[in-house]
């Protein structure tokens, strides 16, 4: 993979079979890839970065500005969150198999005695998993309905850049775990995100002008997923 550099700042550069240029700035430490038309030299590409040089500045400085979440040491009274509500973590030692319970204000993680930090973010991870495949297949099928379009499958998974995908061939979305903390809204958002997809690959001017038709507000809630905290991991590009 090709890099360019502007002074400070680095941007990866991929060259593969497609028609547009694409810019990404990811969190959360800004790291910039721009995916370009193999028919375009590093030098058109280094003018177009250029070009958007203040707009990579932008959001770098968004996400340096951008709250984090503490990194988990699962603990009684530790922050944790679901669908976008604060809840305290209420860790309950039992000779029994795992299980977690949620309640009004608390997230209650029963585990066996002695059992790691490591153990513990799994089992809570696993539940998140379940809740996230309790709601997803209503939503993606009430949105399906919508927007005009079938999808085959849709898979979760830990994602270190991006919040969903979309496999336009197989037609599978892709949703980031840490969805299950985030407010029903932004989950949606990144569903219809994904589903449009199948309608047009490219983040273009089609792409947007289908996205204001089916979710006119889906700008409030890109805004709220960069507005609420990271979840404090070793992000590696």
């Amino acid at each position: 993979m090709a890099e360019i550099v502007l002074g400070e700042i680095k941007i990866e550069v991929e060259q593969k079979d497609i028609k547009n240029i694409h810019l990404s700035v990811y969190p959360p430490n800004g790291a910039v890839r721009i995916a370009a038309p193999e028919r375009f030299d590093l030098d058109t590409i280094r003018v177009f970065a250029l070009d958007k040089l203040k707009w990579i500045k932008q959001q770098q400085l968004t996400f340096q500005n951008q709250d984090r979440e503490f990194e988990r040491e699962y603990l009684t009274k530790e922050s944790h969150y679901y669908l976008g509500k604060r809840y305290l973590l209420q860790v309950i030692e039992v000779p029994e198999p795992p299980k977690v319970v949620l309640k009004h204000s608390t997230i209650e993680l029963y585990v066996r005695p002695n059992t790691s930090v490591e153990k513990k973010a799994i089992i809570l991870e696993n539940w998140y998993r379940e809740q996230l495949k309790k709601m997803v297949p209503k939503m993606i099928q009430k949105w399906e309905k919508k927007i005009g379009v079938q999808s085959n499958d849709y898979r979760i998974k830990k994602m270190r850049t991006k919040w969903g995908s979309c496999n336009t061939n197989a037609k599978r979305i892709w949703l980031n775990l840490e969805l299950a903390k985030k407010p029903r809204g932004c989950i949606e958002f990144i569903i219809v995100h994904e589903l449009v997809h199948l309608l047009e690959r490219s983040h273009n001017h089609l792409f947007v002008s289908y996205m204001n038709e089916f979710m006119p507000k889906w700008r409030f809630y890109r805004e709220e997923l960069n507005r609420l905290p990271f979840r404090h991991v070793d992000w590696k590009y």
